[in-house]
């Protein structure tokens, strides 16, 4: 699936990561927040928030595959909250919007969204609703040529800083769960003030330190009924293609991050000595890495494998529930496995097998628990039992 090009945006992607991200990490951990506005204008200005995005509102108009070789290049970046951050400015909260929106929402909100002049952020989950999107109770009441938005959002990356949210709501109350909810465009800042009706209050988190993550509260906020994302009910549906972007995002990023933890661990126990021999030299070890090894590597032919039924106007649902599943049970496997290796050292704050331990635990619940991917992969074998 990678070709010469494929690998020239991803040493491209490589080499600004290095220049713009890299060198800030540690700060930004400690800070529990990255500069979103001035990372994202960095990549929105080289190209790289609108990779498979339309061209008429700044992206680059490539295919699918080319956004797998974006999320492979930013898994890479060794603190797991700023590549989650910018996964949700390119494949979390705009897929929708590129896909469904009108021309005039398009130039509104993801045009500067592409060229980082705005951060966005997805607003779907809630207190009491979370991996039961049809459960939220946030209301988007219309009025004249208005909706009026009440409600909150819980577990917002980037809330702390976003401009916009992409947001789902309930718009009717006499359609079913799956039929009365829109996606919507929300402002939610402008000059970097909360606007009217809007507050957020920070979370904190065990691990994605760098990425900010917040609840998000909403009093009577009115917004344009233009605003939202193609037809008034079709919310719940354009959210569940959205989240397959998402999952197969997540996925990509966390085989990247867990390549960088074996090939850590190999440095650390070639030079680690125990009983006049390093510590990779037992059969046990080198068996060990080889084997994780190989399990990521068939999760990466998984992911491109669902790619290209995704670029080919097929459904990939179930092999993108699959290769969530996977990325997340590995994601505890592998960093549980290294992070033994490194012995002492291993259960220290300040190395990278300990803060890919704490950051990667995430996937198994954010956008979808491994019981809902589960869920899903049931469904579409034909054997998870009907609801009665």
């Amino acid at each position: 699936m990678m070709t010469p090009e494929h690998i020239a945006l991803k040493d491209s992607v490589a080499r600004l990561i290095e220049r713009e991200i890299d060198p800030y990490l540690d700060e930004w951990e400690e800070n529990e927040i990255f500069p979103a506005h001035e990372v994202f204008k960095k990549l929105g200005s080289a190209g790289f928030l609108g990779v498979n995005k339309p061209e008429e509102f700044g992206g680059m108009g490539l295919d699918y595959s080319y956004e797998i070789a974006f999320c492979e290049a930013i898994g890479h970046i060794r603190a797991g909250g700023v590549g989650m951050a910018i996964a949700v400015q390119t494949d979390m909260a705009t897929p929708a919007l590129a896909a469904n929106g009108s021309d005039e929402l398009r130039e509104t909100f993801l045009k500067p969204t592409i060229a980082g002049d705005y951060v966005v952020c997805l607003g779907v989950s809630e207190a009491g609703a979370g991996s039961d999107v049809a459960s939220l109770k946030t209301t988007a009441r219309k009025d004249g040529d208005d909706y009026v938005i009440n409600g909150s959002k819980m577990w917002i990356t980037n809330g702390m800083q976003a401009d916009w949210m992409c947001l789902l709501a309930n718009t009717s109350e006499e359609d079913g769960p799956h039929k009365n909810k829109s996606l919507l465009c929300v402002p939610l800042r402008e000059n970097g003030k909360l606007l009217p009706g809007i507050s957020v209050q920070k979370i904190k988190k065990i691990g994605m330190w760098s990425s900010d993550t917040a609840q998000v509260f909403f009093d009577n906020v009115r917004i344009p009924q233009r605003y939202r994302i193609g037809e008034e009910g079709m919310g719940f549906i354009y959210q569940m293609r959205q989240f397959q972007e998402e999952r197969l995002s997540g996925a990509t990023r966390r085989v990247s991050a867990l390549t960088d933890v074996i090939e850590d661990t190999i440095g650390y126990t070639r030079q680690r000595k125990a009983f006049g021999r390093s510590i990779l030299d037992n059969q046990a070890v080198h068996f060990r890495l080889a084997e994780l090894k190989t399990e990521v590597e068939l999760l990466r032919s998984l992911i491109y494998r669902a790619a290209g039924i995704h670029m080919d106007g097929g459904d990939m649902t179930e092999l993108a529930s699959m290769a969530k599943l996977k990325a997340g049970r590995l994601c505890r496997e592998v960093t549980d496995s290294c992070l033994q290796y490194w012995g002492g050292m291993g259960y220290t704050w300040d190395n990278s097998v300990s803060r890919a331990w704490r950051d990667l635990r995430l996937i198994s619940i954010g956008g979808g628990a491994d019981e809902i991917m589960l869920t899903i992969i049931s469904k579409h074998m034909g054997i998870l039992p009907e609801r009665k």
